[in-house]
């Protein structure tokens, strides 16, 4: 499986962005699909995920009603659609893919073995 993220750039707080992720090998009907971030200096941390077999999405709480996560199996895409951007959403943004089919509360947790090559978000205050 490999994936191919795209759409980062520099946006102004409270501004959108959309990022979006394209995968080859499987189709994404069949992966647990995930964003993740890493901030300068810090840990790369889960932002939102998807198993596969339903739609439902787990976010962390710092982005929930701000982002939106959705899948296109026709394109084998998924998207992050991002608003009211903050400075501190600033990083880099990975795709992610599993596998696995978790119950939904180990989304976040679960070891991702697929990994986009990351896209860099900037926000200025």
């Amino acid at each position: 499986v490999q994936l191919q993220a795209s759409g980062g750039g520099l946006v102004q707080a409270g501004n959108s962005l959309t990022l979006s992720c394209t995968a080859s090998g499987r189709t994404v009907s069949s992966l647990t699909m995930a964003w993740f971030r890493q901030a300068p200096g810090k840990e790369r941390e889960f932002v939102v995920g998807m198993r596969w077999g339903d739609r439902k999405t787990a976010y962390t709480d710092s982005v929930k009603g701000r982002f939106t996560f959705s899948k296109d199996n026709d394109r084998n895409t998924v998207s992050l659609q991002m608003n009211n951007l903050k400075p501190e959403d600033t990083a880099v943004y990975y795709c992610a893919a599993s596998k696995l089919n978790p119950v939904w509360s180990m989304v976040r947790t679960i070891p991702y073995d697929y990994w986009g090559q990351g896209t860099l978000v900037t926000v200025s205050s």
